[in-house]
């Protein structure tokens, strides 16, 4: 896989914040219009290397630092638009053909926009970044998840917008925020009235917490999916021992999860009905190892969930505080776990066949758009 087929291979991401997305020259020129101060630098490239330092420092308020910046600038109607756009047009530049970007509503509200007005602003941005993608003769299709905050009161109301705007660009509901202490029970209202509207949504969930975060989101709350889910491990068992103390004695060892013998692997309850019931894992490898909740890329458990055939799906979470793309996790997971391009194939897929949209549209991209192109580049489906 090199980098140009990685870039050019049709890719689907599920999981992406939009504010965690920004170009930084965008940051400094909205920042300048909004009269933000306090950016520790306005030169782009300084600001950008500035923005994965301070994720990468294992300081809990520098890294939330980073979001006070890019929040600040998307507080207004244009502002909001022109972050959107640009999102589509960088996704499509990285290949990638169809995407699902979240956003919490309420925390651009600062400069008097209504919750109906920042989705409105989005939906636009992001019309017009697909428009300007097909000018260039590209193809993307973007649709948002409007994400209610844990530790927040407003998770019925973002969910009722949600269903509002369905039919209008938005394809489903998130909660995000710190797991400890804030189980997503505390939000059952928000989850009930979103299936009896027949709605989708996904939770953020066994990514900082482990096992219990993930059978509530499940069992309790009924989640569609498993946004990061990476403490789904914590069920699964390796040569008769958990995985976290199997990967303790194997963590020097980066062919250790491409290797081991499947048939010394055993799933739990939970483990194995997340399998069974095809529920999709979000899986964002670079962000999981900045958070620690993984050890490193090589090391990341999709590849044991891959291989363990789960529904995994490969995402960015935050591409300027990871400062990564689709195809910079796509060519790490090659350099350092073995992934070819057919695994890609096998990912981007599995994306589709989750994606918040109805049968027929995603049945129409697999078939026309992501199986054409691995075909041309030499890997029929």
């Amino acid at each position: 896989m090199t980098p140009e087929t990685a870039r050019v291979a049709p890719k689907v991401l599920l999981h992406d914040h939009l504010d965690g997305g920004l170009r930084p020259q965008t940051i400094i020129e909205l920042a300048q219009e909004a009269g933000h101060e306090g950016l520790p630098t306005r030169d782009a490239e300084s600001l950008g290397t500035w923005f994965r330092q301070s994720a990468d420092s294992g300081s809990l308020p520098l890294y939330l630092e980073t979001f006070d910046h890019t929040l600040a600038v998307m507080q207004t109607a244009g502002g909001l638009r022109r972050v959107a756009r640009e999102c589509v047009e960088d996704l499509a530049a990285d290949g990638v053909v169809y995407a699902e970007s979240r956003y919490a509503p309420e925390q651009h509200l600062g400069q008097g926009l209504s919750l109906e007005e920042v989705v409105e602003c989005v939906n636009t941005g992001f019309r017009e970044g697909e428009a300007l993608v097909a000018a260039r003769g590209g193809q993307i299709r973007v649709t948002a998840l409007l994400t209610a905050m844990r530790h927040a009161a407003k998770s019925t109301e973002i969910a009722e917008l949600a269903v509002r705007y369905r039919d209008q660009g938005v394809s489903g509901f998130d909660i995000a925020g710190a797991e400890a202490g804030y189980p997503p029970t505390r939000h059952l209202d928000a989850f009930e009235y979103l299936r009896r509207e027949n709605s989708h949504f996904t939770i953020h969930a066994g990514e900082a917490f482990g096992l219990p975060s993930i059978w509530e989101a499940i069992q309790w709350c009924g989640a569609d999916r498993l946004g990061h889910g990476v403490r789904i491990v914590d069920d699964i068992s390796l040569e008769g021992r958990p995985f976290a103390e199997w990967l303790d004695s194997r963590k020097h060892d980066p062919r250790a999860l491409a290797d081991v013998d499947l048939d010394d692997v055993s799933l739990g309850r939970l483990a194995a009905y997340v399998r069974d019931t095809r529920i999709p894992l979000e899986m964002c490898p670079s962000s999981n190892v900045q958070t620690s909740a993984a050890l490193s890329i090589a090391l990341h458990p999709i590849t044991l969930l891959k291989r363990l055939r789960f529904r995994v799906t490969l995402n960015t979470d935050n591409r300027l505080m990871s400062d990564t793309t689709m195809s910079k996790e796509a060519l790490l997971l090659a350099q350092q776990a073995d992934w070819d391009l057919a695994d890609l194939r096998w990912v981007t897929i599995n994306a589709m066949k989750s994606a918040f949209i109805p049968f027929d549209e995603r049945l129409a991209i697999i078939e026309d758009v992501i199986k054409p192109g691995y075909v041309a580049l030499g890997h029929p489906v």
